[in-house]
């Protein structure tokens, strides 16, 4: 018979702390347990999922969520549903069939560890599986021989989509496009990297899809740059943060700043900013991210906003959120001061009023905006106080200086800069930057010799941002300088990148790569690596975020 709605009895106390000594599997005794459950007929299948969803519905009204198909996301929902089914587990198991057999599961399961990995049945429904069951059995499938995994690679792909769905995106043609690329290891990958629940949000999204397609060995499409291509060593804070920091602080009054008016919006900005600049970050956040600064090891790095918008496969909703970049040369509370202070201003910036008339103007005003936050080391060297990119820069596949019937278009063009540039999301914005054509390459903003006047770099004494005159880093001693300076002008010059083969072929082969897996033009944001080596210069491409370019 059910046992009704959860209750704190002494045998289900019993049966948590049994399980608590069991982190790892605690899930597959769980699982077990209401096997057992069901097998004897002491409870419906059926009949359990759908007394779960109704504890869960009472928890969100005792949480005070008075409307919680809006107060909370399908992320949220899904955690609040594996949680009270854990408990409602505990409390059937305990006041129906006691200890004793639960002791024999649990040696059960003990046992047929080894025998685990061999299990090719799917055994349980991924939509509402916890992470790792998910994860265990997607690795078995994803280890499997090829005659075998294509048994059960709608299996594979089944717990491919479900993890998709958490961790990225819900949005249709991006899920098709992921589940073909993503394998279960690159999904846990990022799973570990998780900084609280949610969403890595779009701009994360798009820089990870884009890396795995570029990583991938396509022996009919161009010539293999698999070790040529990877991403900084990130780290992602949940687009569900946003909320426990607005709720947590009392903010939640400015999520509706969406329908004021422009001018209001505009007025009530600089106070949302202050406020998010006070406001308090969760504790176990905090602690997390004291983590991330101590494998960060004291190198710069930067705070990116990773809306659930931004980066969209169907448009590119880029450059309307902070992104803060922060030296990391103080002290430890300094530093760590900096960068919450950096997640803060992200945060803020999700009321933006230059974002919210983008989101009016696709349509998307309604959209329950979430902010994730990507946390990532500056790629670049040292030299002498300073620290700076080799090369950052913007790529689209699709080159618009010419007609797209011109064959010339398809091999795109590029926008370099030396140092650090706030402005890679506005590719076609010359300012101190060089455009180029990749197809027989050559500079499209004027003269052979691109004056750069300025190059902005982290001064690692004073632990501040410069900007310097170009001169005071392209010297005789600059560790790139054979490969950047005109030895007659003493300026810096692109020559021996657009004329050196390797380079080229490099950046074609990943433009034209991704253009032909989103079906459409693409624009990317990277930055390059000169590896000096005996043979000649090597090349190690950075993607740092990647959308559609219609």
């Amino acid at each position: 018979m059910p046992t009704g709605p959860l209750r704190s009895t002494t045998p289900t106390i019993d049966v948590y702390i049994k399980l608590a000594q069991f982190p790892i599997l605690s899930d597959r005794i769980r699982m077990r347990m209401r096997e057992e459950l069901f097998r004897r007929g002491i409870v419906d299948k059926t009949e359990f999922e759908q007394e779960v969803k109704i504890l869960a519905i009472e928890s969100q009204r005792r949480e005070g969520l008075d409307n919680p198909t809006v107060q909370e996301d399908e992320n949220a929902w899904q955690r609040r549903l594996e949680t009270i089914r854990d408990l409602h587990t505990d409390n059937y198991f305990a006041n129906n069939l006691g200890i004793t057999l639960l002791d024999h599961l649990i040696d059960e399961v003990l046992k047929n560890q080894d025998k685990a990995p061999k299990a090719i049945e799917l055994t349980f429904n991924p939509e509402i599986a916890p992470w790792a069951m998910l994860f265990e059995q997607g690795s078995i499938y994803d280890a499997l021989p090829p005659p075998e995994q294509e048994k059960v690679k709608h299996h594979l792909e089944e717990i491919k989509v479900v993890l998709i769905k958490r961790l990225l995106s819900e949005h249709l043609p991006f899920i098709r496009l992921a589940k073909q690329v993503f394998s279960i290891r690159d999904l846990n990958w990022i799973y570990e990297r998780l900084i609280g629940g949610g969403k890595i949000g779009g701009k994360a999204s798009g820089m990870l899809l884009a890396w795995h397609i570029l990583e991938r060995d396509y022996h009919n499409f161009g010539p293999d740059i698999t070790k040529q291509v990877t991403i900084p060593d990130t780290f992602f804070i949940g687009s569900e943060i946003i909320y426990e920091f607005l709720l947590q602080n009392k903010l939640e009054r400015f999520v509706n700043q969406k329908y004021l008016s422009l001018e209001e919006m505009r007025t009530q900005y600089p106070e949302i900013v202050a406020c998010c600049l006070a406001g308090k970050i969760p504790n176990y956040i905090m602690e997390q991210l004291r983590d991330v600064l101590n494998r960060l090891n004291g190198r710069p790095f930067v705070v990116r906003s990773s809306s659930l918008l931004e980066d969209h496969i169907d448009y590119a909703f880029a450059g309307k959120y902070a992104s803060v970049f922060c030296p990391n040369q103080g002290s430890h509370a300094a530093n760590f001061e900096a960068l919450l202070d950096a997640i803060r201003r992200v945060f803020a910036s999700t009321f933006n009023p230059d974002a919210m008339i983008e989101r009016h103007e696709h349509g998307l005003i309604d959209y329950d905006e979430r902010m994730a936050v990507m946390i990532q080391p500056l790629i670049g060297h040292r030299y002498g106080r300073y620290f700076l990119p080799t090369i950052v820069g913007a790529g689209l596949s699709q080159n618009p200086w010419f007609e797209t019937a011109d064959s010339r278009a398809k091999d795109g063009c590029l926008r370099l800069t030396l140092g650090l540039d706030e402005r890679i999301s506005l590719p076609l914005q010359e300012g101190q930057a060089c455009i180029i054509s990749l197809n027989t390459p050559h500079y499209l903003n004027g003269s052979q010799t691109l004056i750069q006047q300025n190059v902005k770099v982290v001064d690692l004494e004073a632990n501040d941002f410069k900007l310097l005159p170009i001169s005071e880093i392209l010297r005789e001693d600059y560790p790139y300088g054979r490969f950047l300076l005109d030895p007659h002008t003493h300026q810096l010059t692109y020559d021996h990148l657009i004329n050196d083969e390797k380079f080229v072929r490099l950046m074609r082969t990943a433009l034209a790569r991704l253009e032909k897996s989103y079906d459409v033009p693409v624009q990317f944001e990277f930055a390059v690596e000169i590896i000096d080596a005996p043979s000649g210069p090597d090349y190690k491409l950075y993607i740092l975020q990647c959308h559609t370019a219609v």
